[in-house]
């Protein structure tokens, strides 16, 4: 069972993960005021580190070159080319074949893991538990419409998020607790922002600021910038540090739930009984895989 010295750590992952899954309908609301995917991933980038300055310790680099290009990763795999992929993705495919492909990021990570980590391979139970939050998200994201359209371009494209997720998780914990959570959110930020500036040359900036000034633009982007990238990076980091890659990164088979629950209550999306039933499985799941016993 989960040891009482762990709790903070595995609310810091839950809270992240609640957040992430809302940030599906902020994005949306951004989308339809007229922003591009590039455009809102450069603001909310540029909002956290702005914000991360005040808290992470000031020095510029890394303590080796090594660990720099490790951060370089970190802010690709985890932050420019994560984002655009998923984003692009839904070009291509519909949205319940990208949502469920990247929300397998914890079945990648644990698989590599498992081959290079011995200590964090996964018990029968945790597999077990593992596989029917899969099974549960699932239902979740299609909500009851079982159709899935076959669509390569879009369905590689959201397969190659998914593994950009997992590489993240692997960079996160090569680098260890050697340096302080805010300060790897602070260059992954960094690096995030510097690998997406090529897109604005086919794709140019153009943002008014008269569309800035809508209530549900700046509010949206405050929430993206700040709580969904600022706070929710460095938790996410200290979380996978603490409670090791691949039991952090179960968490994110919430994620379509908390969206789920979100669209329901912000924009109006139905909630089907086979969504509830994949609720209960999500939660179970993830209940059984945080029970301890014997390694397979």
């Amino acid at each position: 069972m989960i040891r009482y010295t762990e709790y903070k750590y595995h609310l810091a992952a839950l809270f992240t993960v609640c957040v992430w899954g809302a940030t599906f309908v902020s994005t949306k609301a951004l989308i339809a005021a007229g922003l591009t995917p590039e455009e809102i991933f450069f603001i909310r980038f540029v909002m956290a580190y702005l914000g991360m300055i005040p808290f992470a310790p000031r020095k510029l680099l890394a303590d080796s070159l090594r660990d720099e290009a490790l951060l370089l990763a970190a802010g690709i795999s985890g932050g420019s080319l994560y984002f655009l992929l998923e984003n692009v993705a839904l070009e291509y495919a519909p949205a319940s074949n990208v949502s469920l492909i990247v929300c397998t990021a914890p079945v990648w990570t644990a698989l590599a893991l498992g081959l290079t980590d011995r200590s964090e391979r996964m018990t029968r139970r945790q597999a077990g538990g593992a596989a029917l939050a899969a099974a549960g998200m699932a239902l979740v994201v299609l909500n009851g419409r079982f159709v899935l359209h076959l669509a390569p371009a879009g369905d590689l494209l959201a397969l190659a998020a998914a593994l950009m997720w997992m590489v993240y998780s692997l960079v996160i914990k090569r680098l260890g607790d050697r340096y302080a959570a805010a300060f790897v959110a602070r260059k992954v930020f960094f690096y995030g922002i510097l690998t997406i500036l090529p897109v604005f040359l086919l794709r140019p900036f153009d943002v008014p600021a008269v569309q800035l000034a809508q209530p549900v633009v700046w509010g949206n982007l405050l929430f993206l910038g700040i709580v969904a990238s600022g706070v929710c990076y460095a938790l996410w980091n200290v979380a996978m540090l603490r409670l090791g890659a691949v039991r952090a990164t179960n968490y994110i088979y919430i994620n379509p739930l908390v969206t789920m629950l979100t669209a329901a209550l912000c924009i109006g999306e139905r909630i089907t009984l086979a969504a509830m039933a994949g609720a209960a499985m999500i939660l179970y799941g993830m209940w059984c895989a945080e029970r301890t016993g014997k390694r397979s």
